[in-house]
């Protein structure tokens, strides 16, 4: 505990999922959390049961991909607290999907509006609050699909691609003013929004659907269980800790072994039977 005692931080789409269980962890930890999202009642509920539980939170109606918007969480959060230690760009959604050639055009600008700008924005506008200091912990969520293709639609990767490039590019940059920039990139992790996805035209409720996902998820990876939104709040909380003070420009892989190649029981016989030389 006490891991980021004194430290503020915003942290986006934090109503539910990832952000939801980082927003709670930083509060555990002893930060003063600003709570951004566009789900008003879930976000206050959250902000409620972390006040309830002794720890500094607060909410603010935001929508990412909304310049204006972004601006206000920032000025916000100055207004709170006079500084920035942390921004998590986390808020994110499915996004279109489908054949490239059946994708409508407004439907890829509304997905990069939420995953790709949304990010950009936090960066640009929690940037000169912590240059201004020479200290600062800036955390993208990024997306084992945008590392390799056929984890998720088009769009979706492409933004999540450009997402950890963006990170990279940038942390040339602020690095030399002491503030760091990294990227988290989850592998299949058990949120509501990806459980919504599964019980898609289908009569479940979210925690019904949440429980298939999970048992789904299982058998994905060599670490024989599914991701959870725990899982990617420890590696913020490190990333915005001291802890990771000399990490700059990393893409933190957070997926059980996914994306590490054919699982051992699932090689073939002559690969995992031992011969003589």
């Amino acid at each position: 505990m006490a891991r980021l005692e004194g430290k503020i931080a915003v942290i986006t789409g934090a109503a539910s999922g990832i952000g939801e269980a980082t927003a709670r962890l930083f509060a555990y930890e002893g930060a003063s959390v600003v709570l951004a999202d566009v789900n008003d009642e879930r976000g206050q509920g959250v902000v409620a049961s972390i006040r309830d539980g002794g720890g500094n939170a607060d909410y603010i109606h935001t929508d990412v991909a909304r310049e204006s918007d972004v601006k206000a969480m920032i000025d916000f959060a100055l207004d709170r607290h006079s500084r920035l230690d942390t921004i998590f760009n986390n808020a994110g959604f499915g996004g279109t999907s489908g054949p490239i050639a059946e994708i409508p055009v407004e439907e890829f600008d509304s997905t990069m509006g939420v995953l790709l700008r949304g990010v950009f924005l936090g960066i640009k506008h929690a940037a000169p609050a912590m240059t201004a200091r020479g200290s600062g912990s800036i955390i993208n969520t990024a997306s084992i699909a945008g590392l390799r293709a056929g984890y998720a639609p088009h769009v979706y990767s492409t933004a999540k691609a450009a997402v950890i490039q963006l990170t990279r590019s940038v942390a040339m940059e602020l690095g030399e003013s002491g503030v760091r920039v990294n990227c988290i990139c989850p592998g299949g992790i058990a949120t509501p929004l990806l459980a919504n996805a599964f019980a898609s035209g289908q009569e479940m409720d979210e925690a019904a659907a949440l429980e298939l996902v999970k048992q789904a998820m299982a058998a994905m990876q060599p670490i024989r269980r599914a991701g959870l939104p725990e899982d990617i709040a420890a590696a913020a909380l490190w990333l915005a800790s001291e802890e990771s003070s000399f990490v700059n420009g990393h893409a933190l892989v957070v997926d059980g072994g996914l994306t590490g190649g054919v699982q051992w029981s699932m090689q073939p016989p002559i690969m995992r039977t031992r011969t003589e030389p």
